[in-house]
């Protein structure tokens, strides 16, 4: 069995930048499971995907258009401290949920200034070239509990949503809750 829309799909993966250096890996954790054709990984992994079977290996690089796009100065923006609904300390490396004209979003904090906050919406993957080192370890036929939670909209947290699963935190250490590197497997 092969890869396509709908199938059920789990690889293993090591995950690097232009430089060699690891972002990201499947070692010591399940491999990372999806349902194929859903829009629960990035895209051009995804098209990488397509037509492969178990014991497959490969490598393949994704260019930032067809991963998590290029990044946006747009995204950048430096608020108050006063607008952000929290009584913690803000610190650098936080993210923060707020409300934008295309929906939610994660953004941020790169630089605390006194009362200043300077927050980034790019994903923290925007712009990069990404390196991957693909091991296909399962195809399946997607079950219809599967299917279920698909058609109820609550299929993953790839693709930079959660899909209808109520939002946030997937459960599932995704690469940035929701908004990472795919969590095709995050059926909650």
């Amino acid at each position: 069995m092969t890869i396509t829309k709908d199938k059920f799909a789990a690889f293993n993966y090591v995950l690097k930048d232009e430089n060699g250096v690891e972002l990201d890996s499947s070692a010591n954790t399940e491999p990372l499971g999806y349902v194929h054709g859903r829009g629960y990984l990035i895209p051009g992994l995804e098209a990488q995907l397509e037509g492969k079977g178990p014991g497959d290996k490969f490598s393949c690089t994704i260019q930032p258009k067809d991963g998590y796009g290029e990044r946006d100065e747009r995204l950048v923006a430096e608020l108050p401290k006063d607008r952000f609904e929290t009584d913690d300390q803000i610190e650098v490396g936080m993210q923060f949920q707020v409300m934008t004209p295309a929906g939610p979003t994660i953004v941020t904090v790169i630089e605390v200034n006194g009362d200043r906050i300077k927050i980034d919406g790019n994903h923290e993957m925007a712009g990069k070239v990404l390196n991957f080192d693909i091991e296909v370890v399962e195809v399946r036929d997607t079950t219809e509990e599967e299917l279920a939670q698909l058609e109820s909209g609550c299929g993953g947290c790839g693709g930079g949503g959660c899909g209808g699963c109520g939002g946030g935190d997937c459960g599932n250490d995704c690469e940035n809750d929701c908004g990472g590197e795919g969590c095709g497997n995050c059926n909650n």
